[in-house]
């Protein structure tokens, strides 16, 4: 399969910080899904529900750069050199 280069490039985020969002939107997204669907009134069931598959969805966004994105190389002009 060959190697896609992206259209649009997006600034590289360090793994630790991705995994952190990709965490913090399933948890939530999860409990949006629980409370709009069993602990929500009527009235707020449709609003929460929405709000929980739009965590998911973020959640799936930040896998997908996670799983990605290229590591981070140092760039090698800056680097100095030992010749001793």
């Amino acid at each position: 399969m060959p190697y896609f280069e992206p259209v649009v490039r997006i600034r590289y985020i360090a793994p630790i910080r991705v995994k952190v969002l990709m965490i913090m939107f399933f948890g939530t997204g999860i409990m949006g899904l629980i409370m709009g669907l069993v602990v929500a009134p009527p009235s707020m069931t449709i609003i929460l529900t929405l709000m929980g598959v739009i965590n998911i969805g973020l959640c799936a966004f930040f896998t997908f750069i996670f799983l990605t994105q290229i590591p981070n190389t140092p760039d090698k002009r800056k680097k100095k050199r030992k010749d001793h």
